[in-house]
């Protein structure tokens, strides 16, 4: 018989519901998006961060590029590029005809197998940005994982790589090999800044400055600290302060600290 002060069994609350959020675009669609709607993008990309195709594309852009340059100018405009900087650097200027030419010799062989891996060198590299703007992002409070902080970085270079890429394909088609000088123009032919307005003799470090300042940079830094606001949840200021931060130590003192040393704009 049951007794009076009998307990009723209930039954257990059911477990609490985890909503995952879903990504409204496809990675296709994110790569388009990107250009005309950047922070709906982000948006997106903070619900689930994503990079393979993005990063693919990037690295497809630098590795033709590098290509389409080398093959224009050919093994004697490397060569004759390579010598003149080496007039231009005060460590190697001193040194003999013959052991310059060993040093271009040897630079030609090296960078004969290097460009077969650029591609894996852009993918490090991305990587390596992506952590550092992680990173950034948790030293400032953000709430965002490492992939988020790899998918801002990556999203922020894709648009000016692009657009950079398919310009500077453009003019390398039409512009003369005996007019490309391939150390000054690593950063591409078309330079959207003031150094154009320098003349080759220019101070290169002021050359450097100036060039630091580019249109394709600028619109990557803005797209850069729209994307760790949103991604992360931090303030507008904290997202600019990593983006600049960064960018110096990462871009900026490295660039200056090369035209110190070898005499030639970076």
């Amino acid at each position: 018989m049951e007794t009076d002060n009998q307990t009723e069994w209930t039954a257990p609350p059911p477990p609490e519901k985890i909503t995952v959020e879903q990504a409204e675009m496809s990675e296709v669609a994110t790569l388009a998006n990107i250009f005309f709607e950047p922070g709906r993008t982000f948006e997106d990309l903070r619900r689930k961060p994503r990079f393979v195709l993005a990063t693919l594309i990037i690295a497809i852009c630098v590795a033709a590029l590098t290509f389409g340059m080398t093959y224009k100018v050919g093994d004697e405009g490397l060569r004759r590029s390579m010598m003149d900087q080496f007039n231009k650097n005060q460590q190697t200027a001193s040194m003999s005809t013959e052991q310059k030419n060993e040093m271009v010799d040897m630079q030609l062989k090296i960078g004969a197998y290097t460009r077969y891996a650029i591609p894996v060198i852009v993918i490090i590299f991305l990587f390596l940005g992506g952590l550092f703007y992680f990173l950034g992002a948790k030293a400032f409070g953000g709430s965002g994982g490492f992939l988020h902080g790899l998918s801002v970085w990556v999203y922020s270079s894709l648009p000016p790589a692009l657009v950079s890429t398919v310009a500077n394909m453009i003019v390398l088609i039409f512009k003369s090999a005996d007019e490309i000088d391939i150390i000054k123009s690593q950063r591409g032919l078309l330079q959207a800044n003031l150094s154009m307005l320098f003349p080759a003799d220019s101070n290169a470090v002021l050359v450097t400055i100036i060039s630091f300042f580019d249109l394709f940079a600028i619109w990557g830094w803005i797209l850069a600290a729209i994307g760790l606001r949103i991604t992360n949840r931090i303030s507008s200021g904290s997202a600019w302060a990593i983006v600049i931060i960064l960018t110096i130590l990462l871009n900026f003192a490295p660039r200056l600290i090369g035209a110190i040393f070898s005499g030639n704009p970076s």
